[in-house]
């Protein structure tokens, strides 16, 4: 994973529990990658403890796989007081495009934030803010 200011890259190894009945990568993990990405993308430039939530994913299906490493790249497009639109795309090893979406994410200061997740799955707290402006 990579994280920086507007910018974010996960990737997953795709294993039997990601695939669908027919053997292709369920639509559920390409939206889940595309969400998660674009939420990083943007949160770098939030306030410390900013919550986001997702409004919506849209996620265009480009090409099937069945197998493999993906790398998901996710970029933030806008930045609002009160919305945020990111983008993300999923390649595949060799760099074909499987899947495009974006996301618009509610910003929500003091409610679900990454403080109050970490506790919640019972970690201890992050340290402070990991990105710095220069």
């Amino acid at each position: 994973c990579e994280i920086g200011l507007g910018y974010a890259r996960v990737e997953l190894d795709l294993e039997e529990k990601h695939l669908n009945p027919f053997g292709g990568v369920h639509g559920g993990v390409y939206s889940s990658l595309i969400d998660t990405v674009t939420y990083w993308a943007v949160y770098c430039d939030m306030d410390e403890d900013s919550g986001l939530i997702s409004l919506d994913v849209t996620v265009d299906n480009l090409a099937p796989a069945k197998s493999g490493h993906l790398v998901v790249e996710g970029k933030r497009i806008k930045a609002g007081r009160t919305v945020c639109l990111a983008e993300a795309t999923i390649f595949d090893s060799k760099g074909k495009s499987l899947a495009f979406g974006t996301s618009k994410q509610l910003v929500t200061p003091g409610l679900q934030t990454i403080s109050q997740a970490v506790a919640a799955m019972g970690y201890q707290a992050l340290p402070p803010k990991f990105i710095t402006t220069v």
